[in-house]
C-alpha cells in the first residue's frame, strides 16, 4: 500500500485548536490526516554545533519526521535565498530582491541534503509531494540519489510573470530542477500561465494542451504535466469552530470593546507583500470622507510577527506601529480608537469565532497565492446575518470568490469606498453573496484539492516513466486513498 510522503521547508507544530497557523501547514495537515503518511520537512530548530539528527513522532495517522538545520544552512538557504531572493522575486517585489551566489549554493546544498535525509525512510510505492518554493530543487536531488517515486510540487506562493523571474539570476536553474517533478501544482490559471510563458519564450519548450487535463510540458529534456488546484478550507468545519466560540471570553471582551460599533477585521503575517501600509491608509480615507462613521466602526488588524530577523521585515513593522500611531492620534476619542492593531497569534478557534464577528473581513495583499483567511472569513460567517468580504484582485482566491467585493490594493479610495459599501450592504444582498460563496467553497474544500492533485500525479506519472517495464495507464477519478492504493 502506497503512503503518502508530504515534504515542506517546515514542519509545522500543528495541533488540534492550537496556534493558527499558515496557509501551507493548515492546508497540508488537514489534507494528511484523512489519508495517514508521513510529514518531512525542518524542524525550525537551528544549530551552532553537532550533527542534526531526525527525529520521528507518530501522532494519530500522520508521522512527523522532522529535523534540524546549521545555522550556516539555515542563513543562506532559509534567511538568504529563500526568503531574500525567491520571496520578493516571486511577490513582484524585485525592488527588494537581493541575491548572494553563495545563498544560492546553499539553497541547493540544503536541497539535496535533506533529500539524503528523505532517502533511507522511503518506501519503493511512496508518493512524494514537495510543497513551496524552499524546495524547488528537491525533486532533482532526489532524482540524482537514485529515487524514482512518483514526485509532484505545489506551489503555495505566487509564480510571477517571465519579466519579473528574469530578475532571479539562476533563473533556468531553478526552472530546468522544477521540471524534475512530475506533476507541477499552481494555485491559479495566472500562475499557470505564467510558467507556461517561461517555458516557451525563455526555456525553448513546449506545452501540449490537447488532453484536455493537466498541460503537457516538454523542457530540458523532460515531459511532465502542470494544472491550477486552488487549495480549499473546510468551510462547515470552521463555521461550527466560529459558531461555537461566539460566547467565548475573546468575542465577549471584543464585543464590550465595541461599544456596539461595527467590526472591521484582517489577519496577516507581518509581510511586505500583504498591502497592510496601504489597508491602513485606506481606512483612514474611509473616516476623512465618511465622516458619518467615526466612532461607528473600528478596525481590528492582528498581525503575528514573522521572519523577524530580516530587515524588510523589521521595517514594515515600524512602518506599521507608526501609521496605526498616526491615524489614531488624529481620529481618536476619549472613548474610541479607531484601529486595533495586535502583533501576535491567536489560536484557530478564536479568529474564527472573531470572524463571524466582523461585518467585514479586509483581506487586500498585493500579491497572494491563495490566501486561506479569505476564504476561512467566509466560512466563519453567521448564514442569517453575514459580513461582507473585501477581497483583493491580486489574492488568487478573487478567482473563486466572486461574492466579495473585489478591489485594488494600491487604489487607497477605491479600497475605502469598498469599505463603505461593505458597511452599508442590506442584508438581502449579503446573504446572496454568502450564500454563493459558502456553495464555492464547498465545492472545492481542501479534500478536493488533495485529491485532485493526487488523481493528476498519478495519472501523469503514468504518461511520463514506466515502473517494471509497464506504463502505468491513466485512471479516472479517485479519493486520494483509492490513489495511493492503486
Amino acid at each position: 500500500m502506497s503512503r503518502l510522503i508530504i515534504v515542506s521547508n517546515r514542519v509545522a507544530p500543528i495541533s488540534e485548536g492550537g496556534p493558527a497557523a499558515g496557509g501551507l501547514a493548515v492546508g497540508v495537515y488537514d489534507a494528511l490526516k484523512e489519508t495517514g503518511g508521513m510529514w518531512f520537512g525542518w524542524s525550525g530548530d537551528v544549530l551552532s554545533s553537532g550533527q542534526p539528527q531526525i527525529k520521528v513522532e507518530e501522532r494519530g495517522p500522520v508521522t512527523f519526521a522532522t529535523i534540524a538545520l546549521m545555522r550556516r544552512d539555515y542563513d543562506q538557504y532559509y534567511r538568504g535565498f529563500s526568503n531574500a531572493t525567491l520571496w520578493p522575486a516571486f511577490h513582484y517585489r524585485a525592488d527588494l530582491l537581493h541575491y548572494d551566489r553563495h545563498d544560492f549554493e546553499g539553497y541547493c546544498r540544503v536541497n539535496a541534503w535533506l533529500a539524503q535525509q528523505l532517502v533511507p525512510l522511503l518506501r519503493e510505492e511512496d508518493v512524494i509531494w514537495v510543497h513551496d518554493y524552499h524546495l524547488i530543487p528537491f525533486a532533482q536531488a532526489l532524482r540524482a540519489a537514485g529515487v524514482k517515486n512518483r514526485i509532484g510540487f505545489f506551489l503555495h506562493i505566487p509564480f510571477p510573470a517571465s519579466q519579473v523571474l528574469l530578475a532571479v539570476p539562476p533563473h533556468r536553474e531553478l526552472v530546468e530542477a522544477l521540471c524534475s517533478f512530475d506533476l507541477l501544482g499552481f494555485q491559479t490559471a495566472p500562475d499557470l500561465r505564467a510558467f507556461c510563458d517561461y517555458i516557451v519564450n525563455e526555456a525553448n519548450g513546449t506545452v501540449d494542451a490537447s488532453s484536455g487535463g493537466p498541460l503537457a510540458i516538454h523542457a530540458f529534456g523532460h515531459t511532465l504535466h502542470a494544472a491550477a488546484y486552488p487549495i480549499g478550507v473546510y468551510p462547515d468545519e470552521i463555521a461550527e469552530l466560529a459558531k461555537a466560540g461566539e460566547r467565548g471570553k475573546p468575542v465577549r471582551t471584543m464585543k464590550a470593546t465595541l461599544h456596539s460599533r461595527k467590526l472591521i477585521m484582517s489577519v496577516d503575517r507581518l509581510d511586505y507583500s500583504k498591502g497592510l501600509v496601504e489597508r491602513f491608509r485606506a481606512f483612514e480615507r474611509l473616516l476623512e470622507h465618511a465622516t458619518a462613521q467615526r466612532n461607528k466602526v473600528s478596525f481590528l488588524q492582528i498581525a503575528p510577527p514573522t521572519r523577524a530577523d530580516l530587515h524588510a521585515y523589521q521595517d514594515i513593522r515600524l512602518q506599521l506601529e507608526g501609521e496605526s500611531g498616526r491615524i489614531n492620534g488624529r481620529f481618536a476619542e476619549l472613548d474610541w480608537t479607531p484601529i486595533l492593531y495586535i502583533h501576535k497569534q491567536y489560536e484557530r478557534s478564536v479568529l474564527a469565532a472573531l470572524f463571524r464577528t466582523a461585518h467585514v473581513g479586509y483581506v487586500t495583499p498585493l500579491r497572494d497565492g491563495m490566501n486561506l483567511v479569505a476564504k476561512e472569513y467566509v466560512s466563519a460567517q453567521d448564514p442569517e446575518n453575514p459580513g461582507v468580504l473585501v477581497l483583493s484582485r491580486f489574492a488568487g482566491a478573487a478567482q473563486e470568490l466572486d461574492g466579495a467585493l473585489i478591489v485594488n490594493p494600491v487604489d487607497i479610495d477605491g479600497m475605502a469606498d469598498a469599505l463603505a459599501r461593505a458597511l452599508d450592504m442590506p442584508l438581502a444582498e449579503r446573504q446572496a453573496r454568502h450564500r454563493d460563496m459558502m456553495a464555492q467553497l464547498r465545492e472545492n474544500n481542501v479534500s478536493v484539492w488533495r485529491d485532485n492533485f493526487m488523481r493528476d500525479l498519478q495519472s501523469a506519472s503514468g504518461a511520463t516513466r514506466t515502473r517494471g517495464g509497464r506504463a502505468r495507464a491513466a485512471s479516472g477519478k479517485k479519493t486520494a486513498r483509492e490513489v495511493l492504493v492503486s
